[in-house]
């Protein structure tokens, strides 16, 4: 696809709701302020670009959120490794201990090396003299080995111990991150929640027509483009169970940082749809759009993942026909949406070496699978 029809089609999600509601304009009451924004939103034309992009912020740290939850998983694990074999070492080092104190004590004891060459001196025999020396190098070669051991379990501790603050330490920043970046989608939600608060029910229902106004347009010109192509194509084996498990989640509510069963933000959902297919694939959208093989969007198949905005905060399941499976942003549910309901990034094939079915029957979709908002202009709280 030429690079300037894509920058066209990313850009056209956004440009033209607020392009359509020109002519629309609605006063919307006193103003509230937005963080990170260029002024304070006073009428329905205003508010809707900052209500989206307020959405957006949310769901970026919420994808940053998740990442972090990964990364914090895997530190805990390799945290709990380090600590077990720490324990273990410093059971050996006490054991080497009370090793090299039995040592020292029988060498104050007079049980020490020198008692041996004095028995070695006054040995009655050749032989007698051969058995004392075998002796003297049997208790010098075990003396050397308790030292020995004793000087590597010093080693082992304090290499695991430094080893085990540095990954406690690690861990514990990973939390604060964590924190912050719940901090941060709370934030943008509750901003978010108090513009909508401002609003009559009138005006509420004129954002969402408007909303879906310029999503449709924006839907109009993504077919008339001709960048998906000509022609139904056919999912992977693999890739029809992703679209029948996320088909049988239509309806359940968007909840950030969950992967199911009873709820999902829109990477859980994507995760878990490929991994009841058997493909495991990484946790968030960024990481999905980061290391899983690209395709244009005229080779989309059922299966395939639509990834949006610049920074791939936004992730949903192709379905065919133009149309996604995804869970859109806080308060609303799974359902299916126009592939324009966001600003396409691209697309990814988590099966890329896989061939497509010979025949495919769509599963049968939910009645009123694609009810409901696609942006999620409702209140909605971090977990």
């Amino acid at each position: 696809m030429p690079d300037r029809l894509l920058r066209t089609l990313r850009t056209t999600a956004l440009a033209s709701a607020t392009a359509v509601v020109s002519a629309t304009a609605l006063a919307a009451g006193p103003a509230t302020a937005v963080p990170d924004g260029p002024a304070e939103p006073r009428t329905v034309r205003e508010l809707l670009p900052v209500l989206r992009e307020l959405y957006r912020q949310a769901e970026e740290a919420g994808e940053a959120y998740n990442a972090t939850a990964e990364r914090l998983k895997v530190q805990r694990a390799e945290t709990g490794q380090l600590q077990a074999a720490l324990r273990q070492a410093r059971a050996a080092l006490d054991q080497s201990r009370d090793e090299a104190g039995r040592l020292a004590r029988r060498q104050y004891q007079g049980a020490s090396e020198l008692s041996g060459y004095l028995r070695l001196l006054l040995a009655r025999s050749p032989q007698e003299a051969l058995d004392e020396g075998h002796l003297m190098e049997r208790a010098n070669s075990g003396n050397a080995a308790a030292i020995a051991r004793l000087e590597n379990s010093e080693l082992r501790a304090d290499d695991l111990a430094a080893r085990s603050r540095k990954a406690l330490a690690v861990q514990r920043s990973l939390a604060d991150r964590q924190r912050r970046e719940r901090s941060t989608v709370q934030a943008r939600l509750e901003t978010a929640q108090a513009l909508l608060a401002r609003l009559s029910a009138e005006e509420r229902t004129q954002l969402e027509h408007l909303e879906r106004t310029g999503m449709d347009q924006a839907q109009r010109a993504l077919l008339a483009s001709g960048v998906l192509g000509a022609g139904a194509r056919l999912p992977s084996r693999q890739g029809g169970a992703a679209v029948g498990y996320a088909i049988r989640q239509i309806g359940k509510p968007y909840v950030w940082g969950a992967t199911g069963p009873l709820a999902f933000d829109c990477s859980g959902l994507t995760s878990q749809a490929w991994a009841a297919a058997g493909r495991p694939i990484p946790r968030t959208s960024q990481e999905q759009w980061a290391r899983l093989p690209r395709i244009p969007l005229h080779s989309l198949r059922p299966g395939d993942l639509v990834i949006y905005f610049p920074r791939a905060t936004h992730v949903a399941i192709y379905l065919g026909s133009g149309l996604v499976i995804q869970a859109p942003r806080p308060g609303t549910r799974v359902k299916v949406s126009p592939l324009a309901s966001n600003p396409v990034l691209g697309a990814v094939r988590p099966d890329p070496a896989s061939t497509p079915l010979l025949s495919y029957t769509p599963p049968m979709l939910p009645k009123h699978a694609a009810a409901g908002s696609d942006t999620g202009y409702a209140s909605a709280t971090a977990p």
